[in-house]
């Protein structure tokens, strides 16, 4: 029987008391000792990262592009089903930030959903509904759109005005509009928002009070962990805040997963105690 996606949230957030998703985007040229530059060594230095942290965290997000680049989807394959070993109750959301439409979408939820077996994905919304769709056929399984992004660029687009919508949203904003309503078919359908735009998160917030964000952005990337709670957590209305390389790379040395679990312990303390 398949969990649904944003059970499976609620339930790691209590188990875990966390709000922290430790992303996995392993680059072997910063992998510590004698694995450095040791592409074959992926698969081992992120199952030591999910052992160090799995009761830490309230989700997993492998970057499908850090596997591919190396040739290593059979260890990210490996990587999953190691999730499901060390902590079964924490979901995987798969960021691939795809696109497409039709049979072409219907392949890659093959892909996420079987092929690894994520239990949500990363998706891009540019090509409309056509897009989403095929995703959300799959029963209780997970996608976030990508709606407000951290990344200086995303103003070229997601912060333009439409001016044949009542109100003249921006188009981050009808986004978040048609997920909280029309296109959310199977009810496990969630938004990306970057921790770098708090007041963004606020607002999108409130245009979709119910549904999972996903926040990238926080550590490395220099978002503001409490900004980030105190604009988009609610008490039914779970947020997954996003940290990768502050935790993988907090050490160089053969210390690097208990060095992962310091720097994830702070940081899911510090969502914690801006959620109370």
């Amino acid at each position: 029987m398949t969990i649904p996606f944003i059970d499976m949230l609620r339930t790691a957030e209590r188990a875990n008391g966390s709000l922290l998703c430790v992303g996995l985007d392993p680059e072997p040229a910063r992998f510590p000792g004698a694995w450095a530059g040791d592409a074959s060594r992926i698969h081992n230095f992120c199952a030591a990262i999910v052992e160090a942290t799995a009761d830490l965290a309230i989700a997993f997000k492998p970057q499908i592009a850090y596997f591919a680049a190396h040739r290593a989807e059979a260890q990210l394959e490996r990587l999953i089903a190691r999730v499901r070993d060390l902590a079964p109750q924490v979901p995987v959301i798969l960021d691939a930030k795809r696109g497409d439409i039709g049979s072409t979408a219907e392949q890659y939820a093959i892909e996420a959903f079987e092929r690894y077996g994520a239990d949500a994905v990363t998706l891009s919304p540019f090509m409309g509904f056509d897009s989403v769709e095929p995703y959300l056929r799959r029963h209780g399984k997970g996608a976030f759109l990508l709606c407000r992004t951290s990344n200086p660029g995303g103003d070229d687009l997601q912060a333009q005005r439409l001016a044949s919508v009542d109100g003249r949203p921006r188009v981050f904003e009808h986004i978040a509009r048609l997920a909280q309503g029309p296109w959310n078919t199977n009810g496990q359908l969630g938004l990306v928002v970057g921790a770098t735009y708090p007041e963004e998160i606020a607002q999108v917030r409130a245009l979709a009070p119910t549904l999972p964000l996903l926040i990238p952005g926080v550590g490395a990337q220099g978002g503001d962990a409490a900004a980030t709670v105190r604009a988009g957590w609610r008490p039914d209305a779970p947020i997954v805040v996003s940290s990768s390389r502050a935790i993988l790379y907090a050490s160089a040395g053969d210390d690097f997963a208990a060095a992962a679990r310091r720097e994830a312990t702070r940081t899911r303390d510090l969502l914690h105690a801006a959620r109370a």
